[in-house]
């Protein structure tokens, strides 16, 4: 299974590809992409996802595994990134991935077993665990590999802050909300 880690983000975006088989994990590659801070977010879009694309269409990967999203105080940079977020979730929807999404505390209680680690100690850790020099390696690509470690380690702790069993849950279909609506007596107009 290759599995593509995101740590999305409107000027800078982490991504990292790691093969799994058995209890291996494999790093493919990891970096960032970088878009010009004075282009207009249009552009920027279509930056990051050309650039995604290539490397989708290199690996082939099986699963992407983002950041999930926070409350920010500004709207315009939610919006922002809510844009950068879904560019990158339709690109991979076509190529038929799966995905998941992992908040930054699962995340950090994954990999280094402290929910509230900072960003460095994460990069340290995530380094130790796949066995990388670590060096000048921007923050938001340690993020995406640390993202898809996650991923293809997901230990019970880190499935119960998900709020998860063993397996993932199927998305319940608005039929099948219908349908237990009816059967509990209730009607739907």
């Amino acid at each position: 299974m290759v599995i593509l880690g995101i740590d999305p983000g409107s000027i800078t975006t982490g991504y990292a590809f790691l093969k799994k088989t058995g209890n291996q994990i494999q790093v493919l590659e990891y970096g960032t992409f970088h878009a010009n801070a004075t282009k207009n977010l249009e552009d920027r879009l279509v930056h990051i996802v050309t650039e995604l694309e290539k490397r989708l269409d290199h690996y082939h990967p099986d699963a992407l595994a983002m950041e999930g999203v926070f409350f920010a105080k500004n709207v315009k940079s939610a919006l922002v990134l809510g844009h950068i977020r879904g560019a990158i979730l339709v690109a991979c929807h076509r190529r038929g991935m799966t995905y998941e999404e992992y908040p930054p505390k699962v995340v950090k209680q994954a990999v280094t077993g402290n929910g509230a680690a900072s960003k460095e100690h994460v990069a340290n850790m995530i380094f130790a665990h796949l066995g990388i020099v670590g060096g000048d390696l921007p923050l938001d690509a340690s993020d995406a590999l640390a993202i898809a470690w996650t991923h293809a380690n997901p230990a019970p702790l880190a499935q119960s802050l998900l709020g998860k069993k063993s397996k993932p849950k199927k998305k319940t279909t608005v039929q099948q909300w219908k349908d237990l609506i009816e059967k509990m007596g209730g009607t739907i107009q």
